[in-house]
């Protein structure tokens, strides 16, 4: 796409993304412009991400040079642009991938036609959030990638691949967000309305909430005389296995451990030892726990006397 293209092409691509929307296919039509508004960790990846598989990448918009310069590095194709006000004359579908609290600031600045969508890469706030951009026309949407981003846009792109996309939005963007999710080796899901938030603390426990127990985990490790690198190398190959048995035979089969076993010395032997040595991780042992504990008595591994006394150890004070 380009600032050149006449009236009649407009048209089409407005058709395109609308009515003719169910007869959509790759090799049917002309894939639309994407441009992207910020150029972080996200926005830079994406871009790459879909400049590889043919869609044409036109345009990035951020207020940092630096950023702005690595995007236009890596996708050559792209113009660049300080505000994003004059994407759309060059671009028909619009990707805002900044933080949460500053998308409906972007959405204030863009004003779109029929036949033009724009869309968000936020995890936790709903595509309803860019509703100023399309006072015109146009089409909202909202796609999330459950990636860890990080600065290494190499790592970053290679995570695109196979990766669920939580998507949102219009009919019509939803069903142009599923094709471009597929294009980049994606797997659209599309969240039922007023779920994002769940879905997004879900994502969190899966991510951060992951990361925060890692860093648990070495501080233990620690104790027993294991650097960090050790600590992942030992835990981490445990962890693993669980998941690959929560994968193989359910999460409910996978529990192992001292609580599915009853076994209240072993539990009130990991307290103490936390208390003494690894204080800040008694809050995060005990809610686990907890739901350890719920776990077994669901699978019926426990009997009403053995959980009664492990619920004991779990909510004595200290």
């Amino acid at each position: 796409m380009n600032t050149e293209r006449d009236d009649a092409d407009r048209g089409t691509r407005g058709t395109s993304l609308n009515a003719e929307a169910e007869r959509r296919t790759p090799q049917a039509i002309a894939w639309p412009g994407v441009g992207i508004v910020g150029a972080g960790a996200v926005g830079t990846a994406l871009g790459v991400a879909i400049s590889h598989t043919g869609w044409p990448v036109v345009a990035v918009a951020s207020r940092d040079a630096t950023r702005r310069d690595r995007f236009c590095a890596l996708v050559p194709s792209a113009r660049a642009f300080i505000e994003p006000a004059p994407i759309p004359d060059v671009a028909d579908l619009i990707i805002v991938a900044v933080p949460d609290d500053a998308i409906a600031e972007v959405a204030g600045q863009i004003r779109l036609r029929s036949g033009q969508a724009i869309v968000h890469t936020s995890g936790a706030v709903g595509a309803e959030v860019l509703a100023e951009a399309v006072i015109e026309g146009g089409d909202i949407g909202a796609f999330h990638p459950l990636v860890s981003f990080t600065s290494d846009v190499e790592r970053s792109v290679a995570g695109i691949a196979g990766a669920t996309f939580a998507i949102e939005g219009d009919d019509r963007s939803v069903e142009l967000l599923a094709d471009l999710v597929e294009a980049i080796g994606g797997t659209p899901v599309r969240l039922p309305p007023g779920m994002k938030a769940a879905y997004h603390a879900a994502a969190v426990l899966a991510s951060g909430g992951l990361v925060a127990l890692l860093d648990a985990i070495v501080a233990l490790g620690a104790t027993a005389g294991l650097d960090e690198r050790g600590s992942l190398l030992v835990y981490g190959h445990l962890a693993e296995q669980t998941l690959a048995n929560a994968r193989g035979v359910g999460i409910a089969a996978s529990l192992t451990g001292p609580i599915t076993r009853g076994d209240v010395g072993t539990v009130a032997a990991h307290i103490a030892a936390l208390e003494a040595h690894a204080p800040d991780v008694v809050e995060l042992y005990l809610a686990t726990a907890r739901r350890q504990l719920r776990i077994a008595e669901n699978r019926g591994t426990l009997s009403p006397n053995q959980a009664a006394r492990v619920r004991r150890v779990l909510a004595k004070e200290r």
